[in-house]
């Protein structure tokens, strides 16, 4: 059966275009419409398989007005933009469409960006379905007879985590009682660590008395259908029922997703998300929860039903719950990760989800910020953790090897190869591929992964067989990818192959409530270490820190804590080098000494090699900012002594 497209475009050339390009290319077009409205008009009459969207159209309502409902009844769509200005776009951005045209439209992109949406809906309606499986498989085992009502909730809640993403949690009756027997709340302050919040600790944390409390709780209106409020949708319910309003001052949050359930035949159990962020939730998650709410209440029923509460005293323990963290903020999940920043809890909940489907992840993020870390935890967590993890610098390899390193090649495939080599995807068979640094592969390279990835099979160099292999692909790159792809460097199919599910790691500038947990976590380590006993850092030390820019990320600050422990001369780091002394040192005017020219060129192409993460050949590598040829920058290199890290 062909494939449906329907064209919403107030541009009638534009649109007959299109869809001449699409008829010709064995697609239906169900027809063009000029207007949101006419557009709804027509899904209501038949339902497309995916949309061509304009942004801006005839009427008060734009094509992101239209995505909301796109989404809501999981139609794919991509969008259709002439020169939007950067809001707009970042506005689109938000309704996950499956891919942009720019205008005027080229048919090959056309059909490669069809080509692709096609690929990527399909792959998230069964990736839905496996994350909705496993969900209910572990709905289905988390109660637990012999625990109290708030362990069975809060079992609940990590089970939901990564799914419905809230940073707190209440479940209980909507009957607007002080002593609801059957209310709890969740406070997240880590991963899989929370502070479960009683009525009690609701009154001290809120500074409250029990009456002003009630007086509170009575003014509270039960939800009767599933919902969701973001941002000012969100104020202005808070404004309305003083029980939302106390959340949202107490807990600084902004959105909220309400389900109420039909347990039994009393009064519903709701369960109510709340979120730091503006737009936290979106249509899909209600949808979500109503495909698994039969499992959800089997959960619920058992434990309100036959589990009383537990007494004040465990629900009102400072952090009852926690689980997963240590002292150190070092996560048993996710070992080597350090952190309880909302913006690292974020990216844990997504490797946490995405591990166990088997999908290309797309790992975005600065130099130092632990992207190959990310990597390997997302093998470790995933059906293929018994299976190999192969990685691949993409950078550091010549462009003249990368072929043969990916797919390997025969004897006598070209001159030097005097041995068949085993490619890493035939290594990596069952396994993970991680390709790092994917924006310095070749163009002539990235066509024969795209080709792999399609038909997962290869060819080794100077091979006539066709070998298949099973691999999962995760790529991490600190390029801006979609530049990457307007200057031509990167082929747009790939980058959409590449990027189902993209986890953005965030700066640690964008993280610094997390320095000190990080600091105490590396003092541990490189005490050790270099078996000085040191004990932590002085407050100055520490201040310095967290004043400071930080734009090695997570590296750059490991190595500076490692090099303040090697010059440390007391027990307690007091003077930490985020620079090396030699560097600070000539930083500094020193008429005495006046240094050689090979010493200059050699601090300058340390510098330089420092910057580049030690990265020589290709794009953005030291010999690219150095304009000297790669072969010239080794020669260089080796005459002054420099090593590469």
């Amino acid at each position: 059966m062909k494939e449906k497209i329907l064209i919403v475009e107030d541009e009638l050339i534009v649109a007959k275009d299109l869809e001449y390009m699409l008829v010709n290319a064995g697609y239906s077009v169900i027809g063009i419409a000029v207007s949101v409205v006419k557009a709804r008009q027509m899904i209501e009459a038949e339902i497309p398989d995916l949309v061509l969207l304009d942004i801006y159209l005839k009427g008060d309502l734009t094509g992101i007005d239209l995505a909301a409902d796109l989404n809501e009844k999981n139609i794919a769509f991509v969008y259709l933009s002439a020169n939007s200005n950067q809001s707009v776009l970042e506005s689109a951005k938000q309704t996950r469409p499956y891919g942009f045209l720019v205008k005027p439209f080229r048919e090959e992109d056309v059909l490669i960006t069809l080509d692709i949406a096609r690929f990527r809906h399909q792959n998230n309606i069964e990736t839905d379905l496996l994350k909705e499986h496993l969900l209910e498989k572990r709905l289905g085992s988390i109660y637990s007879p012999g625990a109290a009502m708030e362990e069975n909730f809060l079992s609940l809640a990590i089970a939901l985590q990564s799914d419905i993403p809230f940073d707190f949690l209440e479940i209980g009756r909507a009957n607007g009682e002080q002593n609801n027997p059957d209310w709890c709340g969740f406070l997240r302050v880590g991963f899989q660590e929370y502070q479960t919040i009683s009525s009690a600790s609701l009154q001290t944390i809120a500074r409250l008395n029990a009456s002003e409390l009630e007086g509170i709780r009575k003014g509270a209106a039960a939800g009767a259908l599933p919902a969701l409020y973001n941002g000012p949708d969100f104020a202005s319910l808070a404004g309305l029922q003083p029980t939302k309003e106390l959340y949202a001052r107490v807990f600084n949050l902004r959105s909220n997703l309400v389900l109420p359930l039909l347990v039994d035949h009393g009064t519903p159990v709701v369960l109510s998300f709340y979120s730091k962020s503006e737009n936290a939730y979106q249509p899909g998650m209600l949808q979500f929860l109503g495909r698994i709410q039969q499992s959800l209440i089997a959960v619920l029923s058992k434990t309100i039903t036959r589990h009383p509460a537990s007494d004040d005293g465990a629900k009102n323990s400072p952090f009852a719950g926690q689980q997963g963290v240590s002292d150190t903020g070092e996560n048993y999940v996710f070992p080597g990760v350090v952190g309880k920043s909302r913006a690292l809890l974020l990216v844990l909940d997504y490797v946490k989800q995405v591990a166990v489907v088997d999908t290309s992840v797309l790992i975005l993020g600065e130099t130092g910020t632990g992207k190959e870390k990310i990597a390997h935890h997302i093998h470790d967590l995933s059906p293929r953790k018994n299976k190999p993890l192969i990685k691949v610098n993409c950078a550091a390899l010549p462009a003249s090897l990368i072929e043969s390193e990916l797919f390997g090649h025969e004897k006598g495939a070209f001159t030097g190869a005097v041995n068949k080599r085993i490619g890493r995807f035939e290594q990596a068979n069952g396994g993970t591929l991680f390709l790092d640094e994917i924006g310095d592969l070749p163009p002539d390279v990235q066509v024969k992964l795209l080709r792999v990835l399609q038909e997962k099979e290869i060819e080794r160099i100077g091979g006539a067989e066709t070998i298949g292999v099973d691999v999962r692909i995760i790529a991490a790159t600190n390029k801006n990818l979609e530049k990457e792809i307007a200057g031509g460097r990167l082929r747009m199919d790939l980058y959409y192959r590449l990027n189902v599910f993209p986890i953005v790691l965030p700066a640690l500038r964008n993280r610094i409530d997390d320095i000190p947990l990080l600091v105490n976590h590396f003092i541990g380590l490189y005490s050790e270490k270099h078996r000085k006993a040191i004990s932590g850092i002085t407050r100055q030390g520490l201040a310095q820190l967290m004043r400071y820019d930080w734009p090695g990320n997570v590296r750059e600050l490991e190595n500076t804590i490692e090099r303040s422990i090697v010059l440390s001369k007391t027990n307690s780091l007091d003077n930490v080098y985020i620079h090396s002394p030699q560097l600070a040192q000539a930083s500094q005017p020193d008429g005495a000494y006046v240094k050689t020219i090979d010493e200059v060129e050699r601090e300058h192409i340390q510098n330089i090699l420092l910057q580049c993460n030690y990265k020589v050949y290709g794009p953005g590598g030291a010999a690219d900012l150095l304009n000297l040829p790669p072969s010239t920058l080794t020669s260089k290199m080796k005459k002054l002594g420099i090593m590469k890290a």
